[in-house]
């Protein structure tokens, strides 16, 4: 092939462009993104996860340049599932001058910590806690609270929905008392209200129980057949155990904790058939899901414990970036960016969803129910609890 002067002048300033990025990378100061979650302790089974999900992404995008020139920096704090541990590290993270902040696994943790965010208008998206007062305490268009899980107020409705269809009706709802159980017991009390039911058997806990035999034998004598659990993994698992101690063979059904590994290698046996709420099930049925389930693995070698809380904070990491990009002066205010996520104009092709206007001046959850599919349980891992909700769930998913 002939080079023609034209093309010699051509590539001197595409080098010349590439050597000014490479430079302006090295000179640029990072951007400083907070992390924040479980990521030692009881809740550490999917606060890890919801970090690893972080980091993928982030060195996804570092590797095409970060925003601008400037390279992602995560600064992480480990709350410890403790809600004044995480009070004192959301302190922290604002005090360091964070842009904006990914976090929080338990409701209870990230209710102690929501003013902290937005009394300083920084952004703070929620990746992986679902109770439904988290996007709610602020009136929504003064709020800098997001998220990318599904809440309560949609997961509840959507468990009720699906047990009804199979004729289970007369429901025992297993809570404990914590931020998470306290909101879950509301809103499952008020999906059943909705169908004109009501539970025949509410039962309460602290966390660190061991024996719940006692009430789930109260939870029987009231008739019930099936249990709604709506607790962390390592209770799950009491209950579950607690069912085949006292031979009572009726269905667990919860939100998405019941797909954790502290449920499964906890109740072991006892943990099969249960169902859940799911927005990711880690089967690669479209092209999406396998090369996100390829790059985590070849990353982190090993198994994707809770994969709900990797994708959720990987498609939380990217929407982030994406309403950066909708900022060209590169003056990151927390105010601009707020705007910014809500005006996303760019759709992102995620891995739980396709985001099309994920988040708006009056809404902040990026998630809606037709997102969801069933979990079940079997053989120790997590399948769809039906055939058709693994062909719907290989079609795109679009907010409603």
């Amino acid at each position: 092939m002939r080079i023609t002067t034209r093309w010699v002048a051509r590539l001197m300033c595409m080098a010349a462009v590439c050597a000014a990025i490479a430079a302006q990378a090295q000179s640029s100061p990072p951007l400083k993104i907070g992390v924040i979650g479980p990521f030692t302790g009881p809740s550490s089974d999917f606060g890890i996860l919801m970090l690893q999900g972080v980091q993928l992404a982030t060195e996804e995008i570092n590797t095409v340049g970060g925003y601008l020139g400037r390279h992602i920096e995560l600064i992480i704090k480990d709350d410890q599932g403790n809600p004044d541990v995480g009070l004192k590290g959301s302190q922290e993270l604002v005090a360091q001058g964070v842009t904006a902040t990914l976090g929080f696994c338990n409701t209870g943790v990230a209710q102690k910590s929501l003013d902290v965010f937005q009394t300083a208008k920084l952004p703070l998206i929620i990746p992986c806690a679902t109770g439904t007062p988290l996007t709610t305490k602020y009136p929504a268009p003064e709020s800098y609270i997001f998220r990318t899980s599904p809440r309560d107020a949609i997961q509840a409705p959507f468990v009720v929905e699906d047990i009804l269809r199979r004729g289970w009706a007369k429901v025992a709802i297993f809570a404990d008392t914590t931020g998470y159980g306290d909101a879950g017991l509301k809103d499952v009390e008020s999906a059943l209200a909705a169908k004109n039911l009501k539970a025949v058997h509410v039962a309460r806990f602290a966390l660190g129980v061991k024996d719940l035999r006692e009430e789930l034998r109260a939870a029987r004598e009231a008739g019930a057949d099936v249990v709604f659990s709506y607790t962390v993994g390592t209770e799950n698992a009491v209950i579950a155990n607690g069912r085949k101690d006292l031979k009572w063979n009726v269905p667990q059904v919860g939100a998405w904790t019941l797909s954790f590994p502290f449920f499964l290698n906890g109740a072991k046996d006892a943990a099969e058939g249960a169902m859940m709420a799911q927005s990711f099930i880690a089967e690669p049925n479209n092209e999406r899901r396998a090369s996100f389930l390829s790059a985590y693995k070849r990353k982190f070698n090993k198994p994707m414990a809770v994969p709900m809380a990797a994708a959720q904070a990987y498609d939380a990491t990217y929407l982030l970036t994406y309403s950066l990009f909708g900022i060209r002066d590169g003056n990151l205010t927390g105010t601009k960016l707020k705007v910014a996520l809500e005006n996303i104009s760019r759709v992102y092709y995620g891995v739980v969803a396709t985001y099309e206007h994920p988040f708006s001046l009056n809404d902040k959850d990026a998630i809606s129910q037709n997102m969801l599919v069933m979990g079940k349980i079997s053989n120790g891992s997590v399948t769809f609890a039906r055939p058709e909700d693994a062909k719907r769930n290989a079609i795109v998913k679009r907010k409603n």
